[in-house]
């Protein structure tokens, strides 16, 4: 399940990336040069930039933490191989 998302987080991550890095110069356009008429519609649409951000940061994080989470899986995954081993051959 986690290599399942691993894959749609990063092509997720991926596409988002590219919206967001055209709106933010965008938004940063109109606001200085942008005549009041295009000032006052991008108004309207000013949340999309944050909120394409927050997406950003969310999967990120997810991706950041990723290997850790794996790492954790796999432990807990041999700890009990492990503690069964010793269990059935203890002289070892």
């Amino acid at each position: 399940m986690t290599k399942f998302l691993s894959k749609w987080f990063r092509k997720f991550h991926r596409w988002i990336a590219v919206p967001t890095a055209l709106a933010i110069p965008t938004a940063v356009m109109i606001k200085l040069v942008g005549d009041p008429q295009m000032v006052a519609t991008w108004e309207k649409l000013d949340k999309i930039p944050s909120i394409l951000m927050l997406v950003m940061a969310i999967s990120g994080a997810y991706l950041f933490l990723l290997p850790y989470i794996v790492k954790l899986q796999r432990k807990r995954k041999a700890a009990p191989t492990a503690v069964s081993e010793n269990i059935l051959n203890p002289g070892r």
